[in-house]
């Protein structure tokens, strides 16, 4: 019984985070939506602290998941590297709470909302750096400092996908595969 409690609370406060965003969710509020008691939310969770991080280490686990169904092996390290990247630039974007994430560490710079995008950003970057390490390790890429690489990577999937949508026509799946092996494959290729 007390999993399905905790599972609701992690919901109830998910669609809160969602909602208000990190900083304007309580732990009243989250008490409310569940429909239980604020004791109750205190027998599994300290703090509203250490409920965002279950739900954000929660997120984080799915979106790698994302980006390893994502790769196949029969691929090129590019073409595995686009569709990893894309899939999890894509999720973020399709996600509610990933979408009030980021717009809240831009906009309000909330401490525990920035260490999370932090977080998410040093998770991808550390994804990529290793699927670099390996195509170098195996002679499909030059050698190169591979955290560089990944973090340069990853900042031109986010500058493709939502800078430039700020002011111009969204860009085509095709046409980011395009752009990043211009930007990338001609200079890395062994």
């Amino acid at each position: 019984m007390s999993i399905d409690r905790k599972q609701l609370i992690i919901d109830a406060a998910t669609k809160s985070f969602t909602l208000f965003g990190y900083k304007a969710t309580t732990m009243d509020l989250v008490a409310k939506q569940a429909n239980v008691g604020k004791g109750t939310i205190y027998t599994f969770f300290k703090n509203k602290e250490e409920l965002f991080d279950e739900i954000i280490t929660s997120l984080l686990k799915e979106i790698k998941q994302a980006a390893d169904e994502a790769i196949d092996p029969g691929l090129s390290f590019f073409e595995n590297a686009h569709r990893a990247l894309y899939s999890v630039l894509e999720y973020r974007r399709k996600h509610q709470l990933t979408i009030k994430i980021f717009q809240e560490s831009t906009e309000l710079g909330t401490p525990a909302v920035q260490e999370v995008v932090s977080r998410l950003e040093g998770m991808i970057v550390s994804y990529i750096k290793q699927k670099i390490q390996s195509a170098v390790d195996k002679g499909e890429l030059s050698p190169c400092d591979p955290e560089l690489t990944a973090f340069l990577m990853l900042k031109l999937y986010v500058s493709l996908i939502f800078d430039w949508e700020k002011n111009h026509e969204p860009l085509s799946k095709d046409k980011i595969a395009e752009l990043f092996e211009l930007y990338f494959l001609k200079g890395l290729s062994a």
